[in-house]
């Protein structure tokens, strides 16, 4: 009977544990989104284990350094920004081997004994931390300092690394989401945001109803480029042109390939004076920039740039779009000059200056040679 007893007793512990294993595995699968998946683990961690401080910390590979996703039960604000290089540390050693790290009470071990002396702001007595691993890859650490260890089982110790493997699969889920996303919303030569995202921003925009600015570029005479260098040298030509759109316009305003090659940048925040002076920015970088060195053509690009505001110029997408496109048909009159709705265009003089020239001086002009007898596409 007493046989009995004891088996039921260990059943139901069982039991217990299964729940709990089914409870992290729905957690941490329900949700593509890692901030979401981050939370999960931390709830779990902190009803079965109890620890007084935790962290996770996740792998930089760019600079080969850690850094902390989640820490509880410390001062958080005084970790944001910190960084672990790999192989130091209880985290930095566990990431960089792999191995987990298992100290019930530092004061017995030699290495880590000196370690919490040398750190007596942690007060640690004692540590777990293992790795989160994907095959033969370490995304990341999860640590609990001062846990009663002593009191755990070996079947809870390996319901960490358990925990841990569920973390990994989870985190590389949202991680693979991340890039199917990424490369949805990407024209795949310049690395800008293509045509499909930009309606989806305007609508978000639009939504939001905070003033914004919308600019289109056009480059002169980009055929010729394709004429004379062939499409792939095309290409190399769009997505250096893409880098300067990126840099120029900074993470605060968004750069897509609109087709071909036209550009479109929207900038939110922005009224019509502050983005006319970008915009003017921007043609001034791209009249001086050279394109293409690498492959010893030192190409010089101009653009045909027009330029809307929200709402004033249109409070719908439909409506700011075409205020936009319009401006940049009335640069391309000229060529190389920028068109503000409500103000035309920017270098009126110089734009009558060159129309009275006519379109065959235009093309005259557009087909002279460089120094080194190849192409210019912008006329200079």
């Amino acid at each position: 009977m007493k046989e009995r007893r004891q088996f039921e007793v260990i059943e139901s512990r069982q039991m217990d544990h299964l729940r709990v294993f089914h409870d992290v595995a729905r957690a941490l699968t329900s949700s593509l989104e890692l901030e979401e998946i981050l939370g999960a683990i931390m709830d779990k961690m902190a009803q079965f284990f109890g620890p007084e401080r935790w962290s996770m910390l996740m792998v930089d590979d760019k600079c080969d350094e850690l850094y902390y996703a989640i820490a509880v039960g410390e001062n958080t604000e005084s970790l944001k920004g910190l960084r672990v290089p790999m192989g130091e540390g209880v985290a930095g050693w566990v990431a960089s081997t792999g191995n987990p790290l298992v100290v019930p009470d530092v004061a017995l071990d030699p290495h880590w004994s000196a370690f919490a002396n040398k750190h007596p702001d942690l007060r640690i007595k004692s540590i777990a931390c293992v790795p989160v691993r994907s095959g033969n890859k370490t995304l990341g650490v999860i640590q609990l300092l001062n846990s009663k260890l002593d009191l755990l089982s070996e079947y809870s110790i390996s319901f960490l690394r358990i925990l841990c493997d569920y973390a990994a699969i989870a985190i590389q889920n949202a991680r693979s989401m991340t890039l199917i996303q990424e490369l949805t919303i990407t024209d795949d030569v310049t690395g800008l945001f293509n045509a499909r995202h930009l309606y989806t921003l305007l609508e978000e925009q639009v939504a939001q109803g905070r003033v914004f600015s919308l600019m289109f570029v056009d480059l002169d005479h980009f055929k010729s480029v394709n004429d004379t260098h062939g499409h792939l040298i095309g290409s190399r030509l769009l997505a250096e042109i893409g880098g300067l759109l990126r840099r120029n316009l900074g993470p605060n305003n968004a750069a897509f390939r609109y087709g071909g090659d036209e550009f479109v940048a929207v900038l939110p925040g922005m009224g019509k004076s502050a983005a006319s002076g970008t915009t003017m920015a921007l043609r001034d970088d791209l009249r001086a920039a050279r394109f293409l060195e690498g492959a010893g053509l030192s190409l010089s690009v101009s653009g045909s740039f027009g330029l809307a505001t929200f709402p004033e110029d249109g409070n719908t997408v439909p409506t700011i779009l075409r205020a936009a496109d319009t401006m940049m048909y009335d640069a391309k009159v000229t060529r190389d000059n920028v068109a503000v709705a409500g103000k035309g265009l920017i270098e009126r003089a110089a734009a009558m200056a060159m129309a009275g020239h006519g379109s065959g001086s235009r093309q005259a002009v557009s087909g002279a040679l460089k120094n080194d007898g190849s192409p210019r596409i912008d006329g200079r």
